[in-house]
């Protein structure tokens, strides 16, 4: 649905512009560096992260990403692809379906589902992959820049 109109020199979608059914997605591949530096920026120095002799001895029987690393590419995808620059996040629920390991490429893909025009607020389902592999699914809260908040009409 590139036809829509995009704000100028943002590449956002006006509230106005969103239709049901509209994607959105941003592709990720894992890296250790993405692993330790999100443990230091987060605080979460679980071993399953970064030990790689401790992540053997769990049932994941090796080292794997944090979820919430996974999960904050559904952010960016929401802030730069679907609404885009200017959304502004209410709320996330998501469940961890599998675990993301270095190396893999996390696609976090968002559909609008519902419109509440009368709040600026925008439902959407949110879901990360990994190839054919769902690693987390869940749903985003969002509001969204209307026409008549910039000056133009709605």
């Amino acid at each position: 649905m590139d036809t829509m109109t995009k704000r100028d020199g943002l590449e956002g979608y006006f509230l106005e512009d969103l239709e049901v059914g509209m994607e959105g997605s941003y592709a990720k591949t894992v890296t250790e560096t993405d692993i330790i530096l999100f443990a230091g920026v987060s605080g979460d120095c679980n071993p399953v992260h970064l030990n790689d002799e401790f992540a053997k001895t769990t049932m994941f029987e090796g080292r794997i990403a944090h979820g919430m690393l996974s999960a904050g590419f559904i952010s960016t995808a929401l802030g730069t692809r679907l609404p885009g620059p200017g959304t502004i996040y209410l709320s996330q629920n998501l469940q961890f379906r599998a675990p993301v390991r270095i190396g893999d490429t996390v696609t976090a893909t968002v559909k609008v589902r519902e419109i509440i025009a009368a709040k600026k607020r925008v439902v959407l389902d949110t879901v990360c992959t990994v190839g054919d592999r769902v690693v987390i699914s869940g749903e985003a809260i969002v509001m969204v820049p209307s026409r008549g908040q910039a000056g133009l009409p709605g």
